[in-house]
């Protein structure tokens, strides 16, 4: 199985993760912030990822150490569990249409982490969930995993379908990047290595 835990502590956030690449999409989240255990729990069951996290942060200031250290953890526990990145499909993409809203991902587990982010800004909160954290989150993910992440926004006006949109794409797209291809041999690059 491809496994990985995680615990990080800071003067901000207390969080604990474990992810498993060959999972159902099963899926155990609490930050303390219920739209982003929506998000959470939706990119890890389009991943078909098992996901149980865990997170207490200084919600009394604000959201934001929280979901950014969220993706941080996340990042890890993906560069984790690929390890090696043997006969993993590595590059994947995926259209995800919610409602009006519609959601182009593109992801490559290059081992080069880097977000380009083509998602128009998106007043106000979903909930708790300030929309403009889906952006930072996204970035610390792609750079602690190691992952060219292209996120980008087709269509869409309500900002609760725009950003399930954008995690469930993201996942997908993950989920297919991360999975073993019987017909990759090592690993799937014209150098050998990433």
């Amino acid at each position: 199985m491809r496994e990985a835990k995680w615990e990080r502590r800071t003067l901000e956030t207390e969080i604990s993760a474990r992810l498993n690449l060959d999972g159902s999409g099963e899926t155990a989240v609490e930050t303390g912030i219920g739209f982003f255990d929506h998000m959470l729990a939706a990119w890890g069951r389009f991943a078909l990822f098992d996901l149980e996290l865990k997170a207490r942060g200084d919600l009394a200031v604000d959201a934001h150490h929280t979901v950014e250290d969220c993706g941080i953890v996340l990042g890890r526990l993906l560069a984790d569990a690929l390890a090696d990145k043997k006969g993993i499909q590595r590059v994947a993409h995926a259209l995800l249409p919610m409602d009006e809203a519609l959601a182009r991902v593109a992801v490559d587990f290059s081992g080069r982490g880097f977000l380009a982010w083509t998602v128009p800004p998106l007043a106000g909160a979903a909930g708790a969930f300030p929309c403009e954290m889906a952006e930072e989150f996204f970035r610390a993910l792609a750079v602690n995993a190691g992952a060219t992440l292209h996120i980008g926004l087709e269509a869409g006006q309500n900002r609760h379908h725009i950003l399930e949109s954008l995690f469930k794409g993201a996942g997908l797209a993950m989920g297919e990047a991360a999975a073993l291809n019987p017909r990759v041999r090592g690993v799937f690059s014209t150098k050998g290595v990433l």
